[in-house]
């Protein structure tokens, strides 16, 4: 019970949308921003960098906050505290406010693991500046912007995973990891379709 009600909870403060809050009063509707995508980049490119800057902050605090108020309250322990941990990444890609249509869940992922491992959160902001310099070299560049970075964003996650288990973190930190992998893999489906769907074409004779 205990459980469920922090997942509950947890869900609850992920699926606020305040990004595409932020853009109805600033009168952008950030459905019909670039890819329609609720987040606090569409609410920058809508409505400036002030907008956007709140909507990151709100954003990353919503993860942060409540993961933070899990740990110290010390309810739950193992996989428990990991699941409920995952809960506002879910609620931010799933948010019932919008219908199950949420936001991509970067800027809340990072609060997620500000609030439950400082390290990985560290990590993972190493792995993604690494990913998103090698990109400057390399095939990657000829793609969409959204493509490049959907890939990095899902790749970098994978390479966290990888770190927390080569560190021995506890299991419960690198099942979070992973769990987070699939969601951001499930937030950025549209970019990697057309990312492997492009290289397919450009594998085909002409």
């Amino acid at each position: 019970m205990t459980l469920l009600l922090w997942s509950a909870a947890l869900f609850l403060c992920g699926s606020l949308m305040f990004s595409y809050w932020l853009g109805l009063a600033a009168r952008r509707n950030l459905r019909d921003v670039g890819d329609g995508n609720p987040g606090a980049l569409n609410l920058w490119r809508s409505a400036g960098y002030v907008y956007g800057i709140a909507g990151i902050a709100l954003d990353f605090a919503k993860g942060c906050a409540p993961v933070a108020c899990l740990l110290a309250a010390d309810k739950l322990s193992g996989y428990g505290v990991a699941a409920a941990s995952l809960m506002p990444v879910l609620g931010h890609a799933f948010s019932p406010f919008l219908r199950g249509r949420g936001g991509k869940a970067i800027a809340t992922t990072f609060g997620v693991w500000c609030g439950f491992a400082f390290e990985g959160a560290l990590a993972y902001a190493l792995i993604l500046a690494v990913l998103l310099a090698g990109s400057r070299l390399t095939r990657i560049k000829k793609r969409t912007s959204a493509e490049a970075d959907a890939l990095q964003v899902v790749l970098g996650m994978l390479l966290l995973f990888v770190y927390l288990s080569a560190r021995s973190f506890p299991a419960p930190v690198a099942a979070l990891a992973l769990a987070n992998l699939l969601l951001l893999a499930v937030t950025h489906r549209r970019e990697l379709r057309r990312l492997f769907g492009r290289r397919d074409t450009d594998r085909m004779p002409r």
